[in-house]
């Protein structure tokens, strides 16, 4: 199979879908690999450096979109790289479809086979291609909180752990999964008061254990998260529900009762975003204010350490993309029924139930659509 490996064109997005290493690893089982010159050199990857691994290196993303059988991405396609799949072209990347009505209506006009990594399950029921990069948003969310706090910024001037004879800020993480945990491990790292919202107890039990009572762990409701959230002097949000737009659980007149200068970090931006007044923003412009209250939205956390982040995510991604290589698609889909919950656009058909109901569009199921 011939794969193409494009320079990421998203504000500030360094990563690159395969590094050399995997390429080496996919040349080996007897594919052919091309990439956009300069495709790793934001992460430190030369263009000799792919060549070393045997790639072919092209000189503009429409060569390598124009001969490549499957696409290896990071980041969701953007419009110009949405004009240029073609039908029936493998398109391996994360999407965020749900809260994205325009990529899903030109991923659908393209026909192309669409997989997105935020969907790929495993035998426990979770997102082996997901996980990664949430461990580094959640750690992430915690430096970005503690920077959006500084008075400078906009925030109230509260340095996150205190100091002897100061308390520390309190941290209130709502959602209590992979960005959850990591971000509480930060935060507790940097000796900061910190509370964990889940609505599953044994989430809640795990994380008592895996800290020894050193957070503070919340069952989840209406109340529940308004009276913490109200509280807080920086809220991050972690909520996840796996490939549907995420639950507004901060409303806009929380935002308005919150203290003066607190912040609010939402990790859940890619999926629309778990705080009424956010909007997703970059690394360039990172944090905004509303009602005092300073959000930092950035859609593409992972990107500002893009040397970690994409080596990461190319440990989780490299058998898939073997598989796909050495079966063809429908093979490996057929094989994998894991694999097979990350197809999203089949053909012009969307075969994720929770995109097509977050846009109200007809669902086809994947298995159907590729038998």
């Amino acid at each position: 199979m011939i794969i193409g490996i494009p320079k990421e064109i998203k504000t500030h997005e360094y990563r690159v879908g395969m590094i050399p290493a995997s390429v080496k690893e996919v040349i080996s089982h007897g594919h052919r690999v091309l990439v956009e010159t300069n495709a790793g050199t934001g992460i430190g990857f030369s263009d000799q450096d792919y060549r070393d691994a045997g790639a072919h290196i092209l000189d503009t993303a429409t060569d390598v979109f124009a001969e490549a059988e499957m696409i290896v991405k990071v980041k969701e396609p953007q419009a110009i790289e949405r004009a240029m799949l073609r039908e029936g072209q493998i398109l391996f990347t994360y999407l965020h479809l749900a809260p994205d009505p325009e990529q899903t209506h030109d991923l659908i006009n393209s026909k192309a086979v669409c997989i997105a990594y935020e969907t790929v399950t495993d035998k426990n029921g979770r997102l082996p291609l997901l996980a990664p990069m949430s461990e580094v948003a959640g750690r992430m969310s915690i430096q970005a909180g503690a920077f959006a706090l500084e008075k400078s910024r906009g925030g109230s001037g509260m340095l996150l752990g205190g100091v002897p004879g100061v308390e520390p800020a309190k941290v209130v993480i709502i959602g209590g999964g992979v960005v959850g945990a990591n971000a509480a491990q930060m935060a507790l790292g940097m000796q900061a008061d910190v509370t964990v919202i889940d609505r599953n107890i044994d989430v809640l039990r795990q994380l008592d254990a895996q800290f020894n009572g050193k957070l503070k762990t919340v069952y989840s409701t209406n109340d529940s998260i308004e009276k913490h959230v109200l509280d807080a002097d920086l809220v991050i949000g972690g909520v996840l529900v796996v490939g549907a737009t995420a639950p507004k659980l901060v409303t806009a007149e929380m935002i308005k009762k919150m203290k003066p200068g607190s912040a609010v970090v939402d990790v859940a931006i890619d999926q629309g975003g778990c705080v009424e007044t956010s909007h997703a923003t970059t690394h360039s412009e990172p944090t905004y204010i509303v009602d005092d209250v300073v959000h930092y939205c950035v859609a593409n956390m992972p990107g500002a350490v893009a040397r970690t982040s994409a080596v990461a995510l190319n440990n989780v991604t490299l058998p898939y993309i073997v598989s796909l290589a050495n079966k063809g698609y429908k093979k490996a889909l057929q094989d994998d029924k894991h694999l097979l919950n990350g197809l999203n656009i089949y053909r012009g058909q969307i075969t994720c139930k929770s995109v097509a109901t977050s846009q109200d569009l007809l669902y086809v199921d994947a298995g159907s659509a590729i038998a």
